[in-house]
């Protein structure tokens, strides 16, 4: 499994490179055929495979390889110790780039890195959420390759944060929707579902104050619409 491990991390880290030689192979396995197979329609397919090949990589190969390092990863934890800017542009924001020390279950030290472009985040969104620096996170490696780390955003502390910040906001907007006409049949409805997801979801979450206030909010919610009730 580091095997794979470490063609992964190649593969996610050095995109340019990878493209390359991905383009190199797919052109020599082209020229091959078609002298093996004396017919020059191996010289146009493979190439074009292999474009195609080169270009999923740059854009999707670090979600293969958190995929693989979620099935077959070791867990441990990680910090990032150095975060710095770079001049490059991704999605009009610019690449940062980051070293990190991974504590494995054994004990053992690594140093790694990644970037914004690199990081091999679970579970999948379409966000790239970066622990900040100097807070420990979960991270999953493969023993004997233990540079190639995934950053498992759920169950660290800045994760939960943000999957609670983002579950926040039909509730606030229900609660600011019931406000403008506080005896609308619709408005109490939407806001009493919205205060039971959340409720239901992070139960157990890193908030129990919020919970409990919740809780509050939909019982006396409940209460009205019983004596509205005929």
């Amino acid at each position: 499994m580091y095997m794979i491990s470490a063609v992964l991390y190649f593969l996610t880290h050095h995109p340019i490179w990878s493209f390359l030689i991905i383009l190199f192979f797919s052109f020599a396995m082209g020229i091959l055929l078609s002298i093996w197979r004396n017919h020059g329609k191996w010289f146009f397919i493979l190439p074009i495979l292999g474009f195609l090949a080169a270009m999923f990589n740059i854009f999707f190969t670090h979600h293969l390889n958190a995929l693989f390092l979620n099935a077959v990863g070791t867990e441990g934890t990680a910090v990032v110790v150095y975060a710095e800017e770079t001049n490059s542009l991704y999605n009009d924001q610019y690449v940062w780039e980051y070293e990190a020390v991974l504590k494995t279950s054994e004990g053992q030290d690594v140093v790694t890195n990644f970037t914004t472009m690199s990081a091999s985040i679970y579970p999948l969104r379409n966000a790239i959420l970066i622990p900040p620096k100097g807070e420990v996170f979960v991270a999953k490696y493969v023993p004997g390759f233990e540079g190639n780390i995934l950053i498992m955003s759920d169950k660290s502390d800045y994760g939960k944060k943000w999957v609670l910040n983002k579950d926040l906001k039909p509730v606030a907007k229900a609660e600011a929707q019931l406000a403008t006409s506080p005896t609308n049949p619709a408005f109490i409805s939407e806001y009493r579902l919205a205060l039971q997801a959340f409720i239901e979801k992070h139960r157990d979450g890193p908030d129990p104050d919020l919970i409990r206030q919740y809780r509050q909010k939909l019982e006396a919610l409940e209460a009205m619409e019983r004596e509205r009730q005929p």
